[in-house]
C-alpha cells in the first residue's frame, strides 16, 4: 500500500511559527513533525509515499530529499496553490495508482499501529476516529457496533485525519481544482460505503502553537 501525507497547507493557525517555515517542518521532540510520520510509515512497511506540497514547497523537498535516509521512497505532488484535501488527492492520483492508499494529515500526531489497519473490501473509505478533543467537542461522525461510520447516530467521534481511501472516492473530481474531502465522505457514508476504527490511544491535532508546545513537552517527557 502507498501512503500520502498532506503537507500543502498554508499553516495560518500556526503563525508566526509558519511565517518562514512550512508547518510539516516545525520541530517536535527534536525532529520535524513530518519525520515522525515517515518513521511510523517505514516501521509499518509502508515505503512508497507521496507528499503534496505548495507553501514553501522547496523547503520540504530539500529537507526530505528522496526519503532514503528514512527507509522510504518519496515523490512530491506539487500544487501551484493549495487544492484542499480532496483536490490534492485528486491531483496526486497519477502518483498513487489504482489501489487503495493510506492518507495522513501532515498536522496530526497519532500512535495507532499503522500495520494493523484493515483492508477496504468494497468500501470507499476506512476512517480512524478518536474521542472528541476540547477544541472539537461536537465531533464529526458516529461509529456503530458493526464498525460502520454513520452520519446521524450518537455518540459522535472526531475524524483523526488518517484514513484508507479508494481512488474512486476522488477520481470524479476535476484535476487542479480545490475541493474539500468532507462532502465526499458524507456522500459515501450515506451510501453505506465507509467503515471505521475507534482509536483510543494518543492523538493530537497539532493545529496551534500551544498544541505544538504541549505535544513537544509530552514526547520529551517534560
Amino acid at each position: 500500500m502507498k501512503a500520502m501525507i498532506l503537507a500543502a497547507g498554508l499553516g495560518t493557525r500556526m503563525r508566526p511559527l509558519t511565517d518562514h517555515c512550512p508547518k510539516p517542518l516545525l520541530p517536535i521532540a527534536g525532529k520535524p513533525l513530518i519525520e515522525h510520520h515517515l518513521e511510523r510509515l517505514a516501521a509499518a512497511g509502508v515505503t512508497d509515499i507521496v507528499i503534496n506540497v505548495s507553501y514553501r514547497a522547496e523547503q520540504i523537498v530539500e529537507a526530505l530529499g528522496d526519503g532514503q535516509r528514512f527507509g522510504v521512497s518519496l515523490v512530491f505532488s506539487h500544487e501551484t496553490t493549495p487544492l484542499e484535501t480532496a483536490g490534492g488527492l485528486r491531483h496526486a492520483l497519477p502518483l498513487l495508482g489504482e489501489a487503495p492508499f493510506l492518507v495522513i494529515n501532515g498536522d496530526v500526531w497519532c500512535d495507532i499501529p499503522l500495520a494493523t489497519l484493515p483492508g477496504l473490501g468494497d468500501d470507499l473509505a476506512h476512517l480512524i476516529l478518536v474521542d472528541n478533543p476540547d477544541h472539537h467537542a461536537e465531533g464529526d461522525f458516529a461509529l456503530d457496533d458493526a464498525g460502520r461510520v454513520r452520519l446521524d447516530s450518537t455518540p459522535r467521534l472526531t475524524y483523526a485525519g488518517l484514513a484508507i481511501l479508494a481512488p474512486a472516492l476522488v477520481a470524479g473530481l476535476p484535476d487542479d481544482v480545490p475541493a474539500k474531502l468532507a462532502p465526499l465522505l458524507r456522500e459515501a457514508i450515506a451510501a453505506g460505503h465507509v467503515s471505521g476504527t475507534h482509536h483510543r490511544g494518543g492523538w493530537v491535532d497539532v493545529g496551534t502553537p500551544e498544541r505544538l508546545a504541549a505535544l513537544d513537552a509530552h514526547l520529551r517527557g517534560i
